[in-house]
């Protein structure tokens, strides 16, 4: 675990501003299992605790034949502002966080930051600049979904 969440040479991270108080904000970002009505063909489950700090989460991503098993420790709640993860599984490892800005009233700051180790050594390094800007435009995606669903009320 130590290792993990050491930060990788993979890092990525995206941004939105979402129509709602932050507290709302962070409740939808940690209510873990629904984390898959806006991460696009992944299912999200806690594999042991509360969700809270020390929680086990999987989350496994499946297109077609490939599948992505993802699993994060919860090392780090701090409401309404931040929750830590590392990614401590067999392919993903590496830190990972969700900040939550206050802007005014009903608008808040997202940041999702993750920092992966690259799997698959040096010829990883060198891929990494090809497939970052697909791992940018997934999570921007993914959390501008999030945004509408937040501001819809279906969310958390």
């Amino acid at each position: 675990m130590r290792a993990a969440a050491q930060p990788g040479a993979g890092e990525v991270t995206a941004t939105v501003i979402v129509a709602a108080p932050a507290p709302r904000v962070f409740a939808a970002l940690t209510a873990w299992e629904r984390q898959g009505d806006w991460i696009p063909f992944t299912r999200v489950r806690l594999v042991e605790g509360d969700g809270g700090e020390g929680s086990l989460v999987e989350a496994v991503t499946s297109v077609g034949p490939a599948v992505l098993r993802d699993e994060m420790r919860v090392v780090r709640m701090d409401p309404p502002y931040e929750v830590r993860v590392v990614h401590c599984g067999r392919l993903l490892r590496g830190p990972g966080v969700l900040r939550c800005t206050q802007m005014d009233r009903d608008r808040t700051q997202v940041v999702w930051h993750e920092w992966f180790h690259l799997p698959g050594g040096p010829a990883a390094r060198l891929a990494w600049p090809v497939l970052w800007p697909g791992s940018k435009v997934g999570l921007t995606q993914a959390l501008k979904r999030f945004a509408r669903l937040v501001e819809q009320g279906r969310l958390p």
